[in-house]
């Protein structure tokens, strides 16, 4: 298996917006609420993360679990390894 080219496969930036816009916040709402938990991030750093340009960082994925309220493995589904 080359994960390099199925990049595109285990994007969780897909399933990190499905869940932002479930939860009806915009994305600069999400990046005030990440600042307020501590982490200096950027909107335009949470953009590429959601595009699958940028990887995110583990404290990072703690944050969106507990603003989104959803399980770090609810980030990871659809994924077949």
């Amino acid at each position: 298996m080359k994960i390099r080219q199925d990049r595109d496969q285990y994007n969780i930036g897909k399933n990190i917006r499905s869940y932002r816009m479930a939860n009806h916040l915009t994305q600069e709402q999400i990046v005030a609420k990440m600042q307020l938990l501590g982490l200096p991030i950027s909107r335009g750093s949470y953009s590429q993360i959601e595009c699958g340009i940028a990887n995110i960082r583990v404290e990072e994925l703690l944050a969106l679990s507990k603003i989104l309220s959803v399980e770090i493995n609810d980030f990871f589904s659809g994924f077949q390894i």
